[in-house]
């Protein structure tokens, strides 16, 4: 640990039940007030739930410019601005079809909403399937590395692949990363891969354990426009139709080919499993409208005072958007994303203030990114890692917030993807000083590594750290923790009711941005590079990128 980081600890109050607010030095405070201001503002009902290419686009990325611009962050796009285009395509399903779904003695039609939710990437006024024969692969994972193809023996071309979320829950805890979900659990992997099959259309059975949300969550966030980048192929390459199903219909269908849907699950992870055609075919016509949407990640800088090392940064993102107005859920129907990530993006902006403060101790450059399109499927944070305005090879660290504690202090914080790279040993050392410590996520099988903005950077080989809220909270009982986040994922998560609350206690909050401001510091004012752990899949991307230079 740096001498710089036990200054900055020395000078920061932690005594937040009383004083509700840090101080690091210099012109601005980290406060529970100011981080309490932004979160009300931009979840409020005049930004319309903040989604891309919206009237409260425009209004959030005025209100993030000027916040930048008052903390005394210079613009971080190298035109000048405080602005990164992300040219997108927004298609929306404007006739909600049924699901049509045909046997030999078997006939359904599955109801848009409650039943099944499909979409298409085609950006074309129409998609379909017409009459496609349903086949059964598994879990839709091809790993060469676990010697496992759940394709093998089987062809998908025109069809449609059914499969299940999630990783293959394997009895050898060597596969699949154990209990933790890998890439390959993703449903974009599955989507992806059944594509590269050459399916028409695919299908992903929902299950609430697997997915780490209700189907209410899965009906919600597909409900409305969704967001595409621009494809040169105009998506054709992608399935026609994606689609997700309860698994009560599932159930169904598999009892319509004279099979046990909850047999074919154990069937899945056998050695001996091979797909097999249901015996099923499918139709279903969707007619979208499409539209062109200028969209914008938000980027601010602060430069380092070091001649060679101000050219390397340390990288904060959190993600501005939200779902905009959808399915009204009792009377309501702007989805405010007040928690997911109003929060997160207001956590940024107190690190911001915090570093502004601090900007004479700053050898490398802090770079703020708030992205667009997080919700759907990390497209603004895809599109900084493809198109960096400044190399990521000297790109130091990416840290990213996607949800702040609201409920109060923790001892802990939850690290999501513990074990990846020795970034967890810098937070470990900033907790212990603050007479905190860090825990592994106890949910690893939901995948929560994957499924946020850090995961494009780490794609790259950027070393990425993404923590989370802690659980155990000070004065509280055992397990009050996790009964407020399973309530939160159960009752709130993208639904209308994610607003801001008067009540929410965000000195917890405060406490989680100044150990993350810390861990940042110690990067900005050293010359070290955190490297990824040996275990870790994105290593060797990391080290082809550096060329060995470090």
């Amino acid at each position: 640990m740096t001498d710089k980081l036990h200054i900055i600890i020395a000078c920061a109050s932690v005594l937040l039940s009383t004083s509700a607010g840090i101080s690091v030095g210099g012109q601005y405070d980290m406060t529970t007030q100011s981080m309490r201001r932004r979160i009300m503002y931009l979840s409020s009902d005049e930004l319309a739930g903040r989604a891309p290419g919206s009237k409260g686009e425009k209004l959030t990325l005025e209100f993030l410019a000027k916040e930048f611009e008052t903390i005394g962050c210079s613009p971080g796009n190298p035109d000048g601005t405080y602005f990164q285009s992300v040219p997108l395509v927004g298609l929306t399903v404007t006739n909600r079809a049924t699901l049509d779904i045909a046997g030999e003695s078997y006939t359904r039609s599955l109801a848009y909403g409650p039943e099944y939710m499909g979409w298409s990437l085609h950006q074309k006024p129409a998609a379909a399937i017409s009459d496609a024969e349903l086949v059964f692969v598994g879990y839709g994972v091809v790993a060469p590395e676990y010697d496992w193809n759940d394709y093998e023996g089987v062809d998908v071309t025109g069809k449609v692949a059914v499969m299940l979320v999630g990783d293959p829950p394997h009895p050898n805890e060597s596969m699949f990363g154990g209990r933790a979900m890998t890439y390959y659990g993703r449903w974009t992997y599955k989507f992806e891969t059944a594509a590269e099959k050459g399916a028409a259309g695919a299908i992903l059975v929902h299950n609430r354990e697997a997915a780490g949300y209700p189907w209410a969550v899965v009906e919600n966030s597909w409900a409305g426009e969704q967001f595409d980048v621009v494809r040169e192929d105009a998506g054709m390459s992608q399935c026609a139709i994606e689609s997700w199903i309860t698994e009560d219909v599932a159930r169904d269908l598999f009892g319509a080919t004279g099979r046990s849907y909850d047999e074919e699950k154990v069937r899945a992870i056998s050695d001996g499993f091979h797909g097999f055609s249901m015996g099923l075919r499918a139709s279903l016509a969707l007619e979208i409208e499409t539209r062109a949407v200028s969209s914008n990640n938000v980027v601010a800088r602060i430069e380092g005072g070091n001649e060679r090392l101000k050219n390397e940064h340390v990288i904060y993102t959190a993600h501005w958007d939200h779902l905009g107005t959808g399915n009204a859920v009792d009377g309501d129907s702007i989805y405010n994303g007040a928690l997911d990530n109003a929060s997160g993006v207001a956590g940024v902006l107190e690190i911001a203030q915090g570093f502004a403060g601090r900007r004479s101790d700053l050898k490398r450059s802090v770079l703020f990114i708030l992205t667009t399109a997080e919700e759907s499927g990390l497209l603004g944070a895809r599109h900084y890692a493809e198109h960096p305005l400044y190399p990521l090879q000297s790109t130091v660290a990416n840290i990213n917030i996607d949800g702040l504690n609201v409920w109060g202090r923790t001892q802990d914080m939850v690290v999501v993807g513990h074990g990846q790279s020795d970034l967890d040993r810098t937070l470990e050392d900033v907790c212990t000083t603050l007479d905190r410590y860090i825990i592994p996520d106890s949910e690893p099988e939901k995948g929560f590594y994957y499924r946020s903005d850090h995961f494009e950077f780490a794609k790259k080989g950027v070393p990425a750290l993404y923590a989370d809220s802690g659980v155990e909270f000070r004065n509280r009982p055992e397990g009050w923790g996790m009964e407020r986040r399973n309530e939160y994922v159960q009752e709130r998560y993208h639904k209308p009711q994610d607003e801001y609350d008067a009540a929410w206690d965000l000195t917890g909050a405060l406490e989680d941005m100044l150990a993350l401001f810390l861990v940042g510091h110690q990067l900005a004012v050293s010359d070290r590079y955190p490297r990824w752990n040996d275990s870790s899949e994105f290593k060797r991307v990391r080290e082809e990128s550096l060329g060995g230079r470090r």
